[in-house]
């Protein structure tokens, strides 16, 4: 008769498959360490989602606008800021956002509102796994057909 016992440090045997060893360092590898996420990273996911629902004409206060127009223009002022009207606050499992943004004439502004709360706290839910606590929304401007416009935001497409 064979023994089948298995010993500590014995490798697998055919009649159990299994090894007795531990893994190094014990527990889920995923949960080892500590993951950050910056302000400035849940700003421009919430910014990108913001601008991709249809009503929002742009992101920020006039005021904020210009000078981004401003600084794009100027070589090596850097790309536009897509962060630009959005302020986060991040702690370790959740986050708040406070949203400026400037609507198209003739959208119904809480229907745009709704959308844009409901794609920003989507976008930075499912990117971050950070719990999205509130969204607040100020609508600063409507952008009115015949006004001109001064640097137009592009939307993903």
């Amino acid at each position: 008769m064979s023994d089948t016992t298995q010993r500590p440090g014995d490798a697998p045997t055919a009649s159990t498959g299994k090894s007795s060893m531990t893994k190094r360092g014990g527990g889920d590898p995923g949960g080892r360490g500590k993951t950050t996420i910056a302000d400035g990273v849940v700003e421009k996911i919430a910014g990108l989602a913001a601008r991709d629902v249809d009503g929002v004409h742009a992101m920020g206060s006039g005021l904020s606008r210009t000078f981004g127009a401003v600084r794009d223009r100027v070589p090596g002022g850097g790309t536009k800021s897509v962060s630009r009207g959005v302020k986060a606050e991040v702690g370790e499992v959740q986050t708040a956002l406070d949203l400026e943004i400037v609507v198209e004439y003739g959208v119904s502004i809480a229907d745009t509102a709704r959308d844009v709360r409901e794609n920003v706290i989507n976008a930075v839910e499912r990117m971050t796994g950070l719990e999205v606590v509130e969204v607040n929304i100020a609508v600063s401007d409507v952008k009115l057909p015949d006004e001109e416009d001064e640097e137009p935001e592009s939307r993903l497409q």
